[in-house]
């Protein structure tokens, strides 16, 4: 037999309270009461073959707490007149707590409602959409409060997290928190002190006004004749913050990125040029120095389904930007350096040249072998300074061979 037993009507309750439609139902009307369960009886062909454990079920269902039973009478044609359960109720909200335990979280629930209402009654409908997040968060919910109270206090603050002065509070709490206040915040705050394109937990602090630890650009001038800061002589290695980068005035003609240190360091001289450190800290930074929309690009990734990944979505800010040493000839050179990639990509990439989709596609295809990866670092010196060479022209000094 396959009848509703008491642990499934339990588990009937219990989805309702995981939906969070119980703890709705104790501070809004959500939920008509009395609550009908779904129950599977015995067929008669239970009743003829099985008679003692049908017994025993309606025992079973009969002695369950907190639940009422509407009866029906069976006359059956071998085991005559029988009383069998014909459906399954619960009468209110308070018996549908006490058949799964739930009565005591539900009264915390109702007491995180009331707080809310009395301090912040805009963020009701964020307790009743989430109201099993915010059961998990009761320990903390008053700090949550309080910070949603003192960002009120003090629209788009320009202070870093740690300056926020309140109590139980600290820098720690905040970034851990930062998905939920910022559901809490666009329902306290006016959409005017909120920066409406700056979303995810990543951009918390720019959507509200906070400051964030400056971005930091690394580069080398590649010629001793480009100005450099004061007291930095020759080709010096040089980090500014992401807004002085954007303020700088070189006169360069080109600008090489990449992603490795090493390669970073040692790329060679060349005139007019700087090399970036790209260091994974995205494009747009970048895109915000106008003056580097003026210069040609050239990225110099692995030669790996990622490399060009990345350099299609550089060209999202830098259309014109080239790919350097990132071409079938410089990976068919270097066979004795190929290495696996863990997670090839797979998509499409719309901005690559023909070439360099030809190549792509011979990588996420597996054309030469599975998940190839050629790394930058990998590439010949004397290959990477002699296609230098041939396409910067003469450099400042001659590279090493």
């Amino acid at each position: 037999m396959n009848l509703t037993t008491p642990a499934d009507l339990r588990a009937q309750v219990q989805r309702s309270w995981d939906r969070g439609e119980l703890l709705r139902a104790a501070v809004t009307d959500t939920v008509s009461w009395p609550l009908r369960l779904s129950l599977k009886p015995p067929s008669a062909g239970d009743l003829s073959d099985r008679f003692e454990s049908v017994r025993d079920w309606v025992r079973a269902i009969a002695d369950t707490p907190q639940v009422r039973i509407e009866w029906r009478e069976w006359n059956h044609r071998v085991q005559g007149m029988q009383r069998l359960p014909a459906a399954v109720w619960i009468d209110t909200l308070q018996d549908a707590l006490a058949f799964i335990g739930k009565a005591r979280h539900a009264q915390r629930f109702e007491a995180l409602w009331q707080r809310t209402a009395a301090a912040q009654p805009a963020l009701r409908a964020w307790l009743s959409r989430r109201p099993i997040q915010a059961l998990e968060l009761a320990d903390r919910w008053d700090r949550l409060l309080a910070l949603v109270a003192w960002l009120q206090a003090h629209p788009r603050p320009a202070v870093y997290l740690r300056q926020v002065d309140v109590p139980g509070v600290d820098s720690k709490f905040i970034e851990a928190h930062r998905g939920v206040l910022a559901e809490l915040l666009d329902l306290a705050l006016p959409p005017e002190v909120i920066e409406l394109d700056a979303t995810g937990v990543a951009q918390f602090t720019r959507r509200f006004g906070f400051l964030d630890k400056p971005v930091r650009i690394r580069f080398r001038l590649l010629d001793a004749a480009l100005p450099s800061l004061p007291g930095c002589e020759g080709r010096p290695d040089i980090t500014l913050d992401a807004a002085s980068f954007a303020a700088l005035a070189l006169p360069v003609e080109r600008v090489v990125i990449t992603e490795n240190e090493t390669n970073f360091l040692a790329f060679p001289p060349a005139a007019g040029a700087i090399v970036v450190f790209g260091a994974g800290y995205g494009w747009e930074p970048l895109a915000r120095a106008s003056w580097l929309h003026r210069c040609q690009l050239h990225y110099w990734g692995d030669i790996d389904t990622h490399g060009f990944a990345i350099l299609d979505q550089l060209r999202g800010y830098f259309p014109g930007a080239a790919s350097f040493l990132m071409d079938r000839a410089t990976l068919l050179a270097h066979r004795l350096h190929w290495g696996e990639e863990p997670d090839p990509a797979r998509h499409d990439l719309a901005r690559l040249t023909p070439e360099e989709a030809a190549v792509y596609d011979d990588l996420r295809f597996d054309r030469h072998q599975p998940r190839l990866r050629l790394e930058q670092e990998r590439v010949g010196f004397g290959w990477l300074s002699a296609r230098q060479a041939a396409l910067f022209g003469v450099s400042t000094q001659n590279p090493p061979t």
